[in-house]
């Protein structure tokens, strides 16, 4: 990781986090306010085996505003659908941050399998100019911030009993739109992680 801030620093690049999450109509454990006695329940509708798949981005450079760069696969479990993202959305997603960040991008993620297909190694070896690339650890979420924006959305969703896959989906991108507008929380994200920004 400190290979890829001294990398990041001395091309004047972005240091950019990238990592996957999915959430079905079935919400996350959380915790709400409820009677002394009386667990809470929040009933859910156990039909459709939709998903919406996440992929995000947390960008950050000394000097600059961090950001917040995501894309949203939405699968409703029908046959011959993809179900989550493939190799061209990660590259469309990284030239994506690329125009929108407007520089050089150092680009840590995980060494998932789509990841590492050969069309994809072919796309960062022809952009080497702009694109340095680290992976991770598949288990290391403590080294990557954009864990801590997943955890930040799916908090508020625990208590939510969507109604079907399009009200999860609004829901999603609403709390992705409204941490894009709070480099606070992209900070504190990598806070977090005990990881430093220097120039």
């Amino acid at each position: 990781m400190a290979a890829g801030r001294s990398i990041a620093a001395a091309r004047g690049a972005w240091l950019v986090f990238e990592d996957e999450a999915g959430q079905s109509l079935t919400p996350p454990r959380a915790r709400t306010w409820g009677r002394v006695g009386c667990t809470p329940v929040v009933r859910v509708r156990g039909r459709g085996s939709g998903r919406v798949s996440m992929a995000g981005m947390t960008c950050y450079k000394t000097g600059e505003r961090s950001r917040l760069i995501y894309g949203i696969h939405v699968c409703r479990g029908r046959g011959g659908e993809k179900k989550g993202f493939g190799w061209q959305d990660y590259r469309d997603l990284i030239v994506r941050a690329h125009m929108q960040l407007g520089g050089p991008i150092v680009l840590v993620w995980d060494n998932l399998s789509t990841h590492l297909v050969p069309p994809m190694k072919e796309f960062i070896a022809a952009n080497e100019d702009w694109l340095t690339v680290y992976q991770v650890p598949t288990y290391a979420p403590d080294l990557n911030p954009q864990e801590g924006i997943w955890s930040l959305v799916k908090r508020g969703i625990g208590n939510l009993a969507a109604a079907n896959l399009d009200h999860l989906t609004r829901t999603v991108k609403r709390k992705l739109k409204k941490i894009q507008y709070r480099a606070h929380l992209i900070d504190a994200c990598l806070t977090e992680t005990g990881l430093i920004m220097d120039g």
